[in-house]
């Protein structure tokens, strides 16, 4: 009996699922083929019929919203509209959000799996960069301050972004982690020109009071 239409696309979904959250909990090779298949109710001899490796599977797990319209952020209370015009901010607070920082399965790969880019080869660095790169993109259309060079103001943004989460992360103190969000938000916001700058009350000169 033929598979439904659609059922290798669902299938091959729900590969690169298990994966990425496994990926994010466990890293590259904490994790092995049989565990991502198994994750995913799936055998391990069909895994091959949709990737050709691990390392294959990976590259693909790097896409995030960015990049692939059928990734679902699952952090309570946030969403992100990237065809707003205002969308700039809403990734900034979304990225540094405490959801984000606890919700280690689902987050964006560029802040769980860093580490492991770095030791991978050509196909897993250039898939970082294409999600890193979709991001500066998406921010830097919304940059507000055009004087100076919006993509300059983007990268740095998005580095702040990823990688103040990554040291939050890395920190034991909790309070730490969170005081260090809160600045990379606030920094990221301001270089975007997202904050609201409060109105500066001119002196009012006042008659001399004679005594």
């Amino acid at each position: 009996m033929p598979y439904p239409a659609g059922h290798r696309e669902q299938v091959r979904r729900r590969i690169v699922d298990s994966a990425r959250r496994l990926f994010n909990r466990s890293g590259f090779e904490g994790v092995s083929v049989d565990c991502i298949m198994a994750h995913a109710g799936l055998t391990r001899g069909g895994f091959y019929s949709y990737f050709d490796s691990k390392s294959d599977l990976y590259a693909e797990v790097l896409s995030c919203f960015f990049t692939d319209p059928k990734w679902k952020s699952r952090w309570e209370g946030i969403e992100v509209d990237l065809a707003s015009a205002g969308a700039g901010p809403e990734i900034v607070r979304a990225y540094l959000s405490r959801q984000h920082f606890e919700d280690v399965e689902n987050s964006c790969p560029m802040i769980a799996l860093p580490s492991d880019v770095a030791r991978g080869g050509e196909q897993v660095k250039s898939a970082f960069e294409t999600v890193f790169k979709a991001m500066v993109s998406v921010l830097d259309r919304d940059v507000r301050d055009r004087k100076r060079t919006g993509e300059k103001r983007a990268m740095a943004i998005a580095a702040l972004c990823v990688g103040g989460m990554v040291v939050a992360r890395s920190m034991n103190d909790r309070r730490l982690a969170d005081r260090l969000r809160e600045a990379a938000s606030a920094v990221a916001l301001e270089l975007g020109g997202w904050t609201a700058r409060p109105k500066v009350r001119k002196a009012v000169a006042r008659p001399a009071q004679n005594h």
